[in-house]
């Protein structure tokens, strides 16, 4: 084989290239020669991993149909290191003349078989001594590479002696390559790269267009949000050729955007008469440079509502995942309805502020977020929002424009919450009157269970607003508790000693007590993680409490202490027992009352020494005062005008009562 060899090294120290490249991976050695090919003008690049006969990687080729490269200029190529000859061509992506020397990430050796026009030629770079390449002049085209057969231009580099463990077999390197490479095959449609013959798409993406006339000038722009953000290439306004030859590019400002992976294309005629080099003392620049400033402006517009679009989906989706993982507060202890309002008040501070300035939660992990959307919701409540305001007015890079928005959402966050009050009070003091009704007055023709049963459960703020949501009912728990409590003797035994005045026993027969019982996670007085099981009893509305219930709740409560399920010291329990009233005859349960008053808690009949089971005894009439003395400020000022109910349908009041909070006007 005729040839002529020349010895000659980089502009560059061995130990400074490879400190250039301590970053890479062997991967990026293989995408920068691909980068080359294109670069090269060539529309099929082949990669192709080769193996010996043991099945194990033996050389990787990456051919392509370019230009070739121009070895006897060598000075403005392998000779020049961080410059090159395509540093004036905005098309090209090795502009800094240094990729192909990454290759010693991946092996020991790489030789470029190259053919131009004019010449072949070999060029070999040992990674032992990667600042010297050596150049081979073929004189016969048939003996450079087999693979460079039949191709007018184009090269071949042939890599070997493999230094790392490369999983060329990886199912998922073609996703890889797609991702380098899609927003290039996006915008060449006619060229085609390939892993051992199988093509690598484009990866998932949207499509927007636009069309635009501008000063009698009409160009078509293409946007393609990419779901994923492409391996290395950054955001740009591509301004292309009929042909799809890349006049002019420009950085988008969306490249610092959360998320949001974005490429345009402009095509006009416009474009292909177009000099991006034009001088100002050139007579048609102003009409150019003119035409060029309105066409940027209306690119900007239409990307900034691509943008928006995508970032109000992109928040939607992060604040369900917010909600799904737990960073929103549980609010276990206060009303149902309360809670809804300030969760979904949080949720649109957080989305307004994650739409203001989407770099603030980006940047933080998820147990960062989780801190700043509890503490945001801590302090939505304090009355100061004005002064969160001026924090975030002093932190966050906001516009004018969210400035306003956010300033508008804090004062109406402060408006909402009372007025959210105001309705949940309202819609309590008309359930009160209602309930009095019924409980007072036509406690007779309450017969049927489940309906006094769901009124209960959708009404337990009225034993205290520590019981104001309870949660949904426990199958299991719920057995155990009735299936011990149906273990007290003659609980469900009716006397007439038991009753009211005007009360026959076969009617009290046909009416039941009512049960409920749950567990609820909640925290003791030093901070440690328990479950408070709470159990109602109430009693039929014809019955008259005495010693007789007392004496069964201590049964019962004894029962409880007993039973192994229950010895766990993660549990405490409270047994409220309730009736329509207390017999006039009984002392004992006052008497009971009266000895433990000094605990602050009304109701209370019974304390085991642990502090693990308490018993209250509580009647309607005084759950009723509770709820008057606990929010009489506030109903005087509200000053509600209660409907007379003489003439009420009993089965119509149930129904409301039984619809939770949402209406009982």
């Amino acid at each position: 084989m005729g040839e002529n060899k020349l010895i000659s090294s980089t502009e560059i120290t061995h130990d400074g290239v490879k400190s250039l490249f301590k970053n890479s991976e062997p991967l990026d050695a293989i995408f920068e020669l691909v980068w080359n090919g294109l670069d090269a003008n060539a529309n099929n690049i082949d990669v192709i991993f080769a193996e010996h006969q043991l099945g194990a990687l033996e050389t990787i080729l990456i051919l392509d149909d370019g230009h070739g490269i121009d070895i006897r200029n060598e000075k403005d190529n392998f000779g020049k290191f961080n410059d090159s000859s395509k540093k004036f061509d905005c098309e090209k992506h090795g502009s800094l003349g240094r990729g192909r020397l990454t290759f010693h990430k991946l092996c020991d050796t790489a030789i470029w078989h190259t053919r131009t026009k004019n010449y072949d030629a070999n060029v070999k770079i040992k990674s032992s001594a990667i600042k010297n390449f050596e150049i081979s002049y073929l004189e016969d085209a048939a003996s450079n590479h087999p693979y460079l057969e039949g191709i007018e231009t184009g090269t071949c580099v042939e890599l070997y002696g493999f230094n790392s463990k490369f999983f060329y077999n990886d199912p998922s390197l073609p996703k890889k390559f797609s991702n380098e490479f899609g927003w290039l095959l996006a915008l060449n449609p006619n060229k085609s790269i390939r892993i051992n013959g199988q093509e690598v798409l484009v990866p998932p993406a949207e499509l927007h267009k636009r069309t635009f006339l501008i000063d009698g000038h009409r160009f078509e722009a293409t946007l393609i949000r990419w779901y994923e953000k492409p391996s290395s290439e950054k955001s740009y306004n591509y301004f292309l050729s009929h042909d799809y030859r890349t006049i002019d590019r420009e950085l988008s400002s969306f490249n610092c955007k959360v998320a949001f992976y974005s490429s345009l294309y402009i095509f006009s005629e416009w474009i292909d008469k177009y000099d991006p080099n034009i001088l100002e003392i050139d007579p048609a620049s102003v009409e150019t440079n003119e035409t060029k400033k309105k066409l940027k402006k209306q690119l900007l517009d239409f990307q900034n509502t691509v943008y928006k679009d995508f970032l109000r989906s992109h928040v939607d989706k992060e604040l369900k995942r917010y909600e799904k993982n737990g960073f929103f507060p549980s609010y276990k202890d206060v009303d149902p309805n309360y809670a809804e309002w300030r969760k979904s008040n949080t949720k649109k501070v957080v989305r307004e502020l994650y739409f203001a300035d989407p770099s603030l939660f980006n940047k933080l992990n998820d147990r960062q977020a989780k801190v700043l959307v509890r503490l945001l919701d801590i302090v939505l409540i304090s009355n100061e929002n004005d002064a969160l305001f001026d924090v975030l007015d002093g932190v966050l890079d906001l516009s004018a424009e969210s400035l306003v928005q956010l300033s508008e959402h804090l004062k109406q966050s402060t408006l909402e919450n009372i007025i959210s009050t105001i309705e949940v009070l309202k819609k309590r003091q008309i359930a009160v009157h209602k309930l009095k009704e019924l409980i007072g007055l036509r406690y007779k023709e309450i017969l049927e269970t489940p309906d006094l049963q769901k009124i209960i459960e959708q009404n337990t703020w009225l034993f205290g607003p520590q019981y104001a949501t309870i949660g949904a009912e426990e199958d299991t728990f719920t057995k155990i508790c009735r299936n011990l409590r149906d273990r007290v003797p003659h609980i469900s035994d009716i006397v007439e000693a038991d009753l009211e005045d005007d009360v026959e026993v076969i009617g009290a027969q046909k009416q039941v007590d009512l049960f409920l019982a749950r567990k609820i996670p909640t925290f003791d007085a030093l901070g440690n993680e328990i479950y408070k099981c709470v159990i109602v009893e109430i009693k039929r509305p014809s019955i008259s409490l005495n010693k007789k219930h007392l004496r069964q709740l201590e049964d019962y409560a004894e029962i409880i202490a007993k039973t192994p399920e229950f010895k766990s010291n993660k549990l405490v329990f409270e047994l409220i027992l309730i009736g329509r009233t207390v017999s006039r005859d009984d002392v004992t349960i006052s008497q009971r009352m009266q000895s433990l008053k000094s605990r602050g808690e009304y109701g209370l009949v019974t304390l085991d020494e642990e502090n693990k089971i308490k018993c209250y005894v509580k009647d309607w009439f005084t759950i009723f005062d509770e709820f008057s003395l606990t929010n009489n400020y506030l109903l005087e000022q509200l000053n509600t005008k209660l409907d007379d109910l003489a003439d009420a349908n009993t089965k119509d009041m149930v129904s409301d009562l039984q619809k939770a909070e949402k209406s009982y006007a």
